[in-house]
Order: structure tokens, then C-alpha cells, then sequence
């Protein structure tokens, strides 16, 4: 499929007033960085006589999907390097009051897979709430030295629901997940999660026979597990693609690895 009209570059004449039409052979697939594709636009551009302007053939480029390394899209976590993460009580904006312990109790175990020291959530958790700071919206946008020399922390992780709620079947969690230096107050991390879980456990085959077991057996998995399915799965696409840290094989040898979209969207069964 062709492109749109786009301004020709033409030497001592105004550009805006050419256009060329081009078709998807004449402009190269990405495969690497921004930053490296951008560079062989550039010497592309300087070596043969381009139609486009130099602005327009990185805007086409920018198009299409250009896979970064996590240790571009997570450039800030490489340079911090946390070790001890503090998990900090979910921001809850769901209708769902229950999903605030849910999510809280589940968030630390991908961390310490990938290699965090995580201070524990049920230690944190007393600690917050003696201290009347176990809303976490009174800190998100607030200096965060205090956690530092309270826990020792280097980061703090913070999560906001945005939906939780289960129709039929379902369960759909859509959630926000950063991470925040204890030091300088940046975010070093931001993903964002659209999960929909199927708890159908489709045991019985397609027959009459087979939905009822498939009811039977849904009914005896209580609401409780149901959504504790869901907040592990909704961790485990988000953590999964984080910088593996100190405590891990991989750590600060994976800035290569392509990195996963910042916003996952997911349909996942048991």
C-alpha cells in the first residue's frame, strides 16, 4: 500500500512544495534500537539523493515497531541499579475493595525471582499501618528518603487498579506498576497491565456432559482463588520482563534483551 504524499527534498527549492508518492519497498524494516536505526536513516539519507526530508524518512521509520533493549526502554533502573525493593500498598481505584490485599500479598515473589531483595509485604504491612501510611496516596508524589531510611530501601514499588471486576467467567485487571527511586523520587520502571483471565477449565470436552462438569468444577473454585489467579498473572506480565537484579545470573546482562511493550494487553486461562 502506497504511502501518503510526502515533501520532497530539492536543492535551493521550498520542499513543502514537492511530493513524491512511495511504497512500503523503498523504506527498510527496522530491526534493531531507536537510536541505531535512526543513525542508519541518517547515513541512508546522506548517501543517496532522498526524496524526503530527513525529519520525514524518521517519522515513517518511527512508524512501525521498533524493538528497544530493556536496557533502552529501562535505561534509568541500569543506572539506579536497586537491590532492596519496598512494595508499597496498592493505589486501589477498582470498585472491587477486596483487590487492594489481593495484589499487595502477590507482588513481591516475581520481584525476588528476578532477583530483589523485597522487604517482607506482612513486615512492611504492620509497620505501614502502625504508622498510619498504609495508603500509599499519600506518598506517591511525595519524597520517598523517608522509606529509604526507614527499610533501607532503594526503590519503592507502587500499583494502581484501575479495574478488577469479574462478569461470568472473567475476571478483567487493568493496573498500573512503578517503581519509584527511594533517592531521587523518578520513576525507573512503568508498565501497565489489561489482563483478562478465563476460568473456564474446559476439563469436559465439548459436550453437554462436559459444561456441566466444566460448571461443577468452576463452582467449587471459590471467588477468593479466582482472584488471586488473577493478580499473579497480572505480576507475572509486568515483572517478567523487568531488569533481572543483583541477586540474579543475569543481572546488568540483559540490557540487550528485546524489551516486552510497556503496556500489556493479555488473555490468559488458568
Amino acid at each position: 500500500m502506497p504511502y501518503p504524499l510526502l515533501p520532497s527534498r530539492h536543492e535551493g527549492k521550498d520542499t513543502r512544495s514537492h511530493a513524491v508518492q512511495r511504497t512500503s519497498d523503498d523504506i527498510p524494516s527496522p530491526t534493531g534500537s531507536v537510536a541505531l536505526y535512526t543513525d542508519k536513516i541518517t547515513t541512508s539519507y546522506h548517501q543517496h539523493n532522498s526524496p524526503f526530508s530527513l525529519y520525514e524518512c524518521v517519522r515513517i521509520a518511527h512508524h512501525y515497531r521498533i524493538n528497544l533493549g530493556r536496557g533502552q526502554q529501562y535505561a534509568k533502573m541500569y543506572e539506579e541499579k536497586p537491590v532492596t525493593l519496598l512494595v508499597m500498598p496498592p493505589i486501589n481505584n477498582s470498585s472491587n475493595v477486596e483487590a487492594k490485599d489481593l495484589l499487595y500479598t502477590s507482588i513481591s515473589k516475581p520481584l525476588a525471582e528476578a532477583g530483589y531483595y523485597v522487604i517482607s509485604p506482612l513486615l512492611a504491612m504492620d509497620i505501614l499501618k502502625a504508622e498510619s501510611a498504609y495508603d500509599s496516596e499519600m506518598f506517591v508524589n511525595g519524597s520517598l528518603s523517608t522509606f529509604h531510611n526507614y527499610f533501607g530501601c532503594d526503590a519503592v514499588v507502587f500499583s494502581e487498579i484501575k479495574t478488577w471486576a469479574k462478569q461470568g467467567f472473567t475476571i478483567n485487571t487493568e493496573i498500573r506498576y512503578f517503581i519509584k527511586s527511594a533517592y531521587t523520587g523518578d520513576i525507573i520502571f512503568d508498565r501497565s497491565c489489561d489482563l483478562t483471565l478465563d476460568l473456564h477449565t474446559n476439563s469436559g470436552g465439548g459436550s453437554i456432559l462436559g459444561s456441566l462438569v466444566d460448571l461443577v468444577a468452576s463452582a467449587i473454585n471459590t471467588a477468593l482463588t479466582d482472584h488471586i489467579e488473577a493478580a499473579r498473572a497480572a505480576n507475572y506480565y509486568i515483572f517478567r520482563d523487568i531488569p533481572r537484579g543483583k541477586y540474579n545470573s543475569e543481572y546488568l546482562k540483559d540490557q540487550d534483551v528485546i524489551a516486552e511493550e510497556k503496556d500489556v494487553q493479555k488473555r490468559s486461562t488458568r
